[in-house]
């Protein structure tokens, strides 16, 4: 596994990298208010939090320009807020209103914005490589220079569609980066009993793709990763697989009470390796964040969330005639 990147060996700005740790910020406060919002009521079905997993999110999508792509998954709100889209939006999306990302149709597993190059978060496990390797395939016949990155999960890497679309993407050296969040658990099981080789980085060496595992909670060494793949797929040399360790909180979904693991484990990656803690430490160690700056950022953060749950909440459910549209079929 790649060791923890410094910010000396960083190009990023100081404000860039304060910007950084606030988008973190805003996920983890984003999914805490959902929870709370769903066991108000508020928020119907489930949903599937990525508190712990801040740092793939925002590091991932640091290299990346407005133009390029991202497909996401069922745990795709960190993603979503990674890649620029308005938490007013996503916040009326959850509550079902019309004013959402999508109109209120698509809820917690189904947010797109095209404006921002997401293609869209989903319901089935590893349905977002297929898209994504055909968005970089896109990219590469119209030469229109955008690169694609794939969230997917431990789980999806024993799905028949990541194995085709990583070997097409290495036939046609394809612009997309296979990025895996390995949360070390498929849904009540560990990944352990699911996979039997060591990192599943490893795959990548089947279809002749460079990969290296990673630290996932270290948000600088997921920058440096994922702008090497980057730089890779613009110079066409084709797709990269990253594997990228972390930790989610929470159950795989709402209903899940995490009998397959231990408290204690849930402790230790609580108390020692909270993205967030471990990157606001490196600020203030490096003399570019004070308690006071990091103060006022937790404040300006809870008001944008409570400004979002107001404007969610006051918005309009959306109206029966218009059911059939914003569909294909």
């Amino acid at each position: 596994m790649s060791n923890a990147a410094t910010l000396k060996s960083s190009s990023i700005t100081p404000e860039k990298l304060k910007s950084m740790l606030y988008d973190m910020m805003v996920i983890r406060n984003f999914e805490e208010t959902l929870k709370k919002l769903y066991q108000q009521g508020k928020i119907h079905g489930t949903m599937h939090l990525c508190i712990g997993q801040e740092a793939t999110a925002v590091g991932a999508c640091v290299p990346l320009t407005k133009e390029d792509k991202i497909t996401s998954t069922h745990r795709g709100h960190g993603h979503s807020i990674a890649k620029g889209t308005d938490v007013m939006k996503m916040m009326a999306e959850l509550l079902g209103k019309e004013t959402g990302t999508c109109k209120g149709k698509g809820g917690s597993m189904h947010i797109a914005d095209l404006d921002v190059g997401n293609l869209g978060a989903n319901g089935i496990v590893c349905a977002g490589l297929p898209l994504g390797t055909g968005a970089a395939l896109t990219s590469k016949m119209k030469n229109l220079g955008y690169v694609v990155l794939c969230f997917f999960g431990d789980g999806a890497t024993n799905e028949g569609a990541f194995h085709e679309s990583l070997n097409l993407a290495s036939v046609w050296k394809l612009p997309v980066i296979f990025f895996c969040e390995n949360n070390l658990y498929g849904m009540s099981g560990s990944i352990k009993e699911m996979t039997n080789i060591e990192n599943i980085a490893e795959r990548g060496a089947a279809y002749g793709i460079p990969s290296e595992t990673i630290s996932g909670n270290d948000i600088l060494t997921v920058v440096e990763a994922v702008e090497r793949a980057v730089e890779r797929a613009r110079n066409g040399e084709g797709p990269t697989l990253i594997e990228a360790h972390t930790y989610r909180w929470e159950g795989h979904s709402r209903s899940d009470a995490r009998k397959y693991r231990t408290r204690e484990e849930e402790k230790d990656w609580k108390k020692h390796r909270d993205p967030i803690a471990l990157f606001k430490q490196k600020l203030i160690e490096e003399n570019i964040l004070t308690e006071e700056e990091y103060g006022e950022m937790e404040k300006k953060v809870q008001t944008l969330m409570d400004n979002a749950v107001e404007f969610a909440v006051n918005s309009k459910a959306p109206d029966l005639d218009t059911l059939m549209t914003d569909i294909y079929a």
